[in-house]
């Protein structure tokens, strides 16, 4: 009963947005997704994906990308990122309704794992696409969200935690973040993210240890697709 992690799959069965175009590693990335779940993950884990699971704009254009994932081994927790178009996020509830013993869905909520409260929200980092003050009022909306997930787990008596984001903890150049701090403040263990693509960008936030913390970028070209493995 293992717990795994990647995120950006980037699916596309229904859209046309070939994915080799931002390198080789992208080639096939549908079949390697494929291969590598089916060698490492059984029924009896879990694969919590990290967001961007789908080019789609909607629910419709993503159903194929969504069965395929849920057709993989395993429990499935997603996860919201920036490309997820299909899902509006005052709507998780009824994704959960829709897709339940199928896939669950991560947002304003938590799944429990091993012992462990696995909680998480979409996130934000500055990367200069918008304005300081627009960054900052996502960053705000997304902080609550991470809150009321911590605090729903720690209602229910959860007292260990995990913790997930889809952009990565810290903005490039930072060496902490209200991020890190409510990682730190809630006392997670591990705080697993990817949304960084390519070598270039690889090292945008923390990897290993930080106070106490382990941080791991699960980004699927960072992976080769292969999931990570977050708990035996």
């Amino acid at each position: 009963m293992s717990l795994y992690a990647i995120g950006d799959l980037h699916l596309a069965f229904s859209v046309d947005k070939p994915m080799d175009i931002f390198g080789r590693v992208w080639k096939n990335h549908e079949k390697k997704i494929w291969k590598y779940w089916n060698k490492r993950v059984t029924d009896r884990d879990t694969v919590v994906i990290t967001g961007d699971h789908s080019w789609g704009r909607n629910l419709e254009q993503s159903r194929k990308d969504l069965d395929f994932i849920a057709e993989l081994p395993g429990r499935k927790i997603l996860l919201r990122g920036n490309h997820d178009m299909f899902w509006d996020a005052k709507k998780t509830r009824q994704l959960n309704e829709q897709f339940r013993g199928r896939l669950e869905f991560l947002q304003n909520n938590f799944f429990t794992c091993q012992g462990y409260a696995l909680v998480g929200t979409k996130g934000y980092c500055y990367e200069g696409l918008d304005t300081y003050e627009h960054f900052e009022k996502i960053r705000n909306r997304e902080l609550e969200r991470l809150r009321i997930s911590f605090e729903e787990a720690r209602a229910a008596g959860e007292e260990n935690y995990i913790m997930f984001l889809h952009y990565p903890p810290t903005s490039i150049g930072e060496a902490e973040s209200p991020f890190t701090r409510m990682a730190e403040l809630y006392g997670a263990s591990q705080v697993i993210y990817s949304h960084c693509h390519g070598k270039a960008r690889f090292d945008d936030s923390f990897k290993g240890y930080v106070n106490g913390i382990e941080y791991k970028l699960v980004s699927g070209d960072y992976l080769n697709f292969k999931p990570e493995l977050i708990l035996e």
